[in-house]
């Protein structure tokens, strides 16, 4: 005998036993709060530019971007700069406000979001809220929480190698800073006063030239300097 379809009206006094779930929402989704972590808009911004390289990166020729691609970085840049709250790490935003700032559809916003998390640069929870509707318990299905991981996670990304100090007397080098007794004799010769100079002396109680040249002007000095 044919099973009656759930097309078909059910007959009358009967009703078809529901086939959905009970509440419209992620079976992953959860009630509990989310515990932000916040991100100085300094190490945002750095990720930011290391998503950019990791692009760069996994760039093949005749191609058009790398392995993150264009709207992913639109995506992930509209993240950052537009919804991420960086002293609280609040980052909640809905797909229709994503694809509103980022200027895409929301399918975009989708598959972008899910290119992020496939490459470990961004991971999100499902959230939901629980309520009351005509007197009826349910669960409604709130925003994601997002979170921008740390460019150690991202998955095919070379960290770029730490820039090398700048070698002794080139641009950007720190000079260094004349003798104890050339600063004296330069003290001496724009006018200072005896005891400027066996100020300067005594500043580096290592060097026992300086120390013994600072024991001797102090010894100069008349009772009542001017």
């Amino acid at each position: 005998m044919p099973t009656l379809a759930p097309s078909l009206p059910p007959l009358p006094g009967f009703a078809w036993p529901n086939t959905h779930a009970a509440w419209p929402v992620w079976s992953d989704s959860t009630t509990k709060e989310i515990r932000f972590q916040p991100m100085p808009k300094k190490a945002a911004t750095r990720l930011w530019h290391r998503a950019r390289d990791f692009d760069r990166q996994t760039r093949r020729k005749d191609h058009h971007g790398g392995a993150v691609g264009h709207a992913a970085l639109q995506v992930l840049h509209t993240l950052i700069f537009d919804f991420l709250n960086y002293g609280s790490g609040r980052l909640d935003p809905s797909h229709a406000m994503i694809a509103r700032k980022a200027n895409v559809c929301e399918r975009t916003v989708r598959n972008a979001l899910a290119r992020l998390k496939s490459l470990g640069i961004l991971n999100w929870v499902r959230r939901c809220a629980e309520s009351w509707r005509d007197g009826r318990f349910c669960l409604e299905q709130e925003t994601n929480a997002y979170a921008v991981l740390p460019s150690s996670q991202w998955r095919g990304y070379r960290e770029p190698p730490e820039a090398p100090p700048p070698m002794p007397g080139t641009w950007g080098d720190h000079p260094p800073l004349p003798s104890l007794l050339a600063q004296a004799a330069a003290e001496r010769q724009a006018g200072g006063t005896l005891r400027g100079m066996v100020g300067i002396l005594d500043s580096d109680p290592g060097d026992r030239l300086a120390a013994a040249l600072a024991r001797l002007g102090r010894a100069m000095q008349p009772a009542n300097p001017q």
